[in-house]
């Protein structure tokens, strides 16, 4: 039986931000490989029964990660994350948005940042995301699209990921 992992979602109108602390059960480099190379994230970003699938992937600075998540029918839903900073195995910082198939940033929905945080939690990793929008109305907006179950879904499936690797 595994134990309960540490999970908070908390949202902050007032700062127009959403934390997302999550704790893994492996080791710090692996789970930062599986959030660091398409190969990997390909296997788990996404909410069930969705998967994924990377276009493109150059993790550096100034590089980015285009992928879709793709519904059972076919359906794609594009995204693309463009990488600010990186800190290896501690952190990494990223514009996210929703985009087309061809990389283009859909002005319509949500664009935010996020700062992800990695540290050691004995033979755990404790990560913490911080997601900063433009406004509240970006928070609820995001809340409204199913941004907490989706979350919970897509990290339940990084924990099932993280069993078959270690």
């Amino acid at each position: 039986m595994v134990a309960k992992l540490q999970f908070d979602f908390v949202v902050d109108k007032e700062k127009s931000s959403l934390t997302v602390t999550r704790e893994f059960a492996g080791p710090r480099q692996l789970v930062w490989d599986c959030h660091t190379q398409s190969a990997l994230l390909d296997r788990w970003f996404a909410h069930k029964p969705l998967s994924t699938k990377t276009k493109q992937m150059e993790f550096k600075e100034g590089g980015y990660w285009h992928y879709a998540m793709i519904t059972p029918d076919g359906q794609e839903y594009w995204g693309r994350l463009d990488y600010l900073a990186i800190r290896p195995i501690d952190s990494y910082a990223a514009l996210d948005g929703f985009t087309d198939e061809t990389g283009v940033v859909n002005a319509d929905l949500p664009r935010s940042r996020w700062d992800v945080t990695f540290a050691d939690l004995k033979e755990h990793t404790l990560v913490t995301t911080l997601v900063q929008y433009n406004s509240p109305e970006d928070v609820q907006k995001v809340i409204d699209m199913g941004m907490k179950e989706g979350m919970t879904s897509t990290l339940e499936r990084l924990d099932e990921l993280l069993l078959t690797l270690r």
